[in-house]
Order: structure tokens, then C-alpha cells, then sequence
């Protein structure tokens, strides 16, 4: 290398592994997230170490462990200020960092209290519509100061939880790619690292009119969903996530749900919905975010810096999206919600076209983008670089033995008081979840049964298969709890 490379982090929010058209979705179209495979390495199995945003971010941001860093809740004060981010790391090595929409380390409710980040632009927007933060949303800003609309007036019409969104000119996620393009085009003499990480496809599920008509329910194929699925749920009843009852997606929709505020529209989920519909709405999210993916990378092009720049794409978590009857995020542990998409691409460094099977994590996020640009990678990181992998250094299909999520009183809004916490770790067959507390377990063959339909936690046939995949669940749980503080004597 004859320079460090600049670092061009997309992080989309709540978006499933299985929205990308070139990674196996023939019903969705995404053809700059397509051009990202092509051109880059796609990690097929990745996971979050938390399936809700914060502790995810958390992980990501300081590759370290939810059971490491602590930070298990949406809606905390504020972060830790003994952690260290990624970004801050890079900031001190010389490089010029950038904040684009979400950072959520702490509670969004209102403005979000920075931790020490690194970032020299910092044009936050967490949730782009109305009631939360507003005087510091700077999607607001932009849409008073240089599109002249009035943000609550534009907003004031959105009500259910599903339908057709602000117009794409107005869109946050439109926002997102152009304030990341006046990022790109500063000149400057150092490298630099941009973090763009937009509110879309998290619901409410409102794309603009003109992406929601590109995409017909009747033609999408409906959410996984067996009658078993309503005769199991009552079991999760006092299980903390935002759905605890479980409705058919497959049924015709009642109606639209009454919510209170704007903000509600996108932590309550409705009773009942048509899951095609929401199906549709979703993809037509993506496609959108897609199209954000499209400008900013024809901005790193038009200002000649393809060849230097590392692009990674990936998501915080998933999304439930009417599998097993159930919607938004909380406490479970499905591929919907847990499989995550990660792509790396740069050109002349990271194999292109290949796909790789090893498990990955979003942990291992931090220390490869460090290796990438040649900086140290601190004893505290937990996460395991991916370059070797994406450079072809390592074969593509190893890369961890297993990979652990965890849940800890995590999501904020749940019909639930309870206090939930439970662990999964999965070895790229069986997936095993522990709900500690409340004496639940879930075993699920993927290679047999990759809906996860067929819970085999307790049963005879088993039983000495369990005995060894709890051992090693346990065991690999309590190596990602670390010691506090540096030890300066014997006693």
C-alpha cells in the first residue's frame, strides 16, 4: 500500500441477511448492493452479538462483547466513557472521521449525549420523523434550511405502521447519501473514515409511493409461518420483545393499528397485518437504502478514490418480518433477526466475487478495518479480523467454530415488564438458546429444518447431544466476560 486506505462504513438498521438480490432473493432488486458483491468479499454467515440496536452498535463500534462493555440496553443515559470506539482509535491515528444519521450508543429520545467518538462531522439523525430530538436532528435541519418543508407537516400525515412513506427526494435515507457525498468531496491530505448509517428499513415500514408500487404482495412469497408457530408462542408470553402474541401473517389484514405519536409507529407492532404486504413495503425500503449505496459509491468514484477506499456494508440486526408470526425485534433468536448481511469490498486488496462461508460476527468488524489500515489492534478487542479471509490469505470456509448472541433486559418498548436474559451460540448447524430467565430452551437443526420450526430442546433422542452443545454454549459465553481493570499488584 502506498497509503492508508479510507475506511467507508455502511451500517443499515434492522435489515435482514436475505434482502440482497445477488446473495440468493430473486423477489427484491438491489443492484448496487449487487455491483458491492461483485466487486467484494460477501461474509454469508454473519451474526449480531445482540438483536436490538445499542448493544449491537456497542459491539461493533468497540470490538468487544455485549457481556464485556456492558452496554445491554436501548434507552441508556449515556456510554460508558472507559470503553473505546473504533472511530476514536482511528482519529487518533490521523485519520478524518464522519458521522452520517444514527449513532445510538445511548438514548435517542432526546438528544443523544456523545461519547468521546473521533468524529469531526457529525450529522446525526436518528429517528428522522418528528417528536424525538428535533432541535438537533439534522435531517430537520435540511429539510427547513435547504428544501423548505416543514418536517412536522411533512410527517404529520404518516399514521399506521405500514404505507407509503415521505417522497424519495425527502427521504432520510436521500439525505444520508448526500450529506456522505459532501463528505467524500473535501479535499483533504489524510485519509479518512466515514460512518453512514441510515434509520431505514426499521419500521414503520413506509418507503416513498414510488418504491412501494415496484413491488406487488401477491407475488412475494409469505413470511415462514406454521399453525404451531401460534401454539408455542404462549410460552414466550413473559418473554421481553416488542411482539409477544403471536398472529398469522398469512391472514387477511384487520385494519390499521391507532398509535399515540410518531415515534410509536416504529417500536409497537400492530396485532394482526398481512405479512406480503409487509413483505413488500420491506423490500421496497431496501431498495431504497440500495439507492443511497448507489450515489455514495459513485461519489467515492467521481472523486477518484475507488481504489483507496475500504467499503464495508452490513446492518446492526434483522428483522422479524412475520417469520413464526411475529414482527420488529426483542428477545429471540431466528435468522430473521440475528443473520445479518456483510459485505467488504476493495478493489486490488479484497478478493472479488468471493463468497465466504465462515462464521463471522459483527465483533470482528473493529479489529479488521484496524488491520486493513495497518494500526494496532488493542488486547481488549475480542473480535477476530476478517481481512485474511477477504484478501485470500485464509480459506473462505472457516473462520469461527461458533458465533454468540446475547440478550440482557435489551429492547426498550415491550408490552413485558419482566427482566429477560438469554444467550444463543450457533456452530453453522445446531443452534442452541438458553432464556435464563425464565427456564426455556430452543435447539434447532438448520441443515434439517432451517426454518426452525421443530424445537428439539429436551427431547430423548438428544439428550447426550444437548448435555455436550450446552457444556460448550456455557463455555463460550463466559469467555467473552472479561476482567475490569488493570491489575497493578498481587494483593
Amino acid at each position: 500500500m502506498t497509503r492508508r486506505p479510507n475506511i467507508l462504513w455502511i451500517c443499515a438498521d434492522q435489515m435482514r441477511f436475505d434482502t440482497i438480490h445477488a446473495l440468493g432473493n430473486p423477489h427484491i432488486n438491489t443492484p448496487n448492493l449487487d455491483r458491492l458483491v461483485a466487486q467484494g468479499t460477501s461474509f454469508r454467515r454473519t451474526y449480531t452479538q445482540n438483536p436490538v440496536c445499542t448493544p449491537s452498535r456497542a459491539s461493533f463500534l468497540t470490538g468487544r462483547y455485549p457481556a464485556a462493555h456492558r452496554v445491554y440496553r436501548n434507552g441508556v443515559e449515556s456510554f460508558p466513557p472507559d470503553e473505546v470506539l473504533v472511530t476514536k482509535l482511528f482519529a487518533e491515528a490521523g485519520y478524518d472521521c464522519g458521522l452520517v444519521g444514527k449513532l445510538h450508543l445511548s438514548t435517542a429520545t432526546r438528544h443523544e449525549v456523545r461519547p468521546d467518538d473521533g468524529y469531526r462531522f457529525y450529522q446525526w439523525s436518528h429517528n428522522p420523523m418528528t417528536g424525538e430530538a428535533d432541535a438537533h436532528n439534522a435531517y430537520h435541519h435540511w429539510l427547513r434550511d435547504e428544501k423548505g418543508v416543514d418536517p412536522d407537516a411533512l410527517f404529520d400525515t404518516q399514521r399506521g405502521f405500514i404505507g407509503a412513506g415521505v417522497p424519495e427526494e425527502l427521504h432520510q435515507t436521500t439525505w444520508c447519501a448526500e450529506m456522505a457525498a459532501r463528505f467524500i468531496r473535501e479535499p483533504r491530505t489524510e485519509p479518512w473514515l466515514l460512518s453512514v448509517n441510515p434509520y431505514d428499513p426499521h419500521p414503520p415500514f413506509d418507503p416513498p409511493q414510488s418504491y412501494l408500487d415496484r413491488y406487488d404482495p401477491a407475488s412475494l412469497p409469505p413470511p415462514l409461518f406454521r399453525p404451531s408457530d401460534l401454539d408455542r408462542q404462549p410460552q414466550f408470553a413473559r418473554v421481553r420483545s416488542q411482539t409477544v402474541t403471536a398472529a398469522n401473517p398469512l391472514a387477511e389484514d384487520t385494519g390499521q393499528e391507532d398509535y399515540a405519536s410518531q415515534s410509536e409507529r416504529g417500536y409497537r407492532p400492530p396485532d394482526s397485518y398481512d405479512g406480503r404486504k409487509v413483505k413488500a413495503a420491506y423490500y421496497a425500503m431496501v431498495e431504497l437504502i440500495d439507492t443511497m449505496v448507489g450515489q455514495i459509491l459513485d461519489a467515492v468514484d467521481a472523486s477518484g478514490q475507488a481504489q483507496d477506499t475500504l467499503v464495508i456494508f452490513t446492518s446492526d440486526h434483522g428483522e422479524l418480518l412475520g417469520d413464526h408470526g411475529l414482527l420488529y425485534k426483542g428477545c429471540r433468536f431466528f435468522e430473521g433477526l440475528t443473520h445479518v448481511p456483510l459485505i467488504l469490498s476493495w478493489p486490488g486488496h479484497v478478493r472479488a466475487g468471493l463468497r465466504a462461508d465462515g462464521l463471522a460476527e459483527l465483533v470482528d468488524l473493529a479489529p479488521t478495518i484496524l488491520e486493513a489500515a495497518d494500526l494496532p489492534v488493542p488486547d481488549r478487542m475480542q473480535g477476530q479480523s476478517l481481512l485474511p479471509i477477504a484478501t485470500g490469505a485464509a480459506p473462505p470456509d472457516r473462520h469461527k467454530d461458533l458465533v454468540i448472541c446475547d440478550f440482557n433486559d435489551s429492547v426498550g418498548y415491550s408490552p413485558v415488564p419482566d427482566r429477560t436474559q438469554a444467550t444463543m451460540t450457533f456452530d453453522g448447524r445446531w443452534k442452541l438458546v438458553l432464556y435464563h430467565s425464565h427456564d426455556i430452551g430452543e435447539l434447532f437443526d438448520l441443515q434439517t429444518d432451517p426454518g426452525e420450526f421443530d424445537n428439539l430442546f429436551g427431547k430423548p433422542e438428544v439428550a447426550e447431544l444437548q448435555a455436550d452443545l450446552v457444556l460448550r454454549h456455557v463455555n463460550a459465553w463466559a469467555a467473552t466476560v472479561t476482567p475490569r481493570g488493570r491489575r497493578v499488584s498481587n494483593a
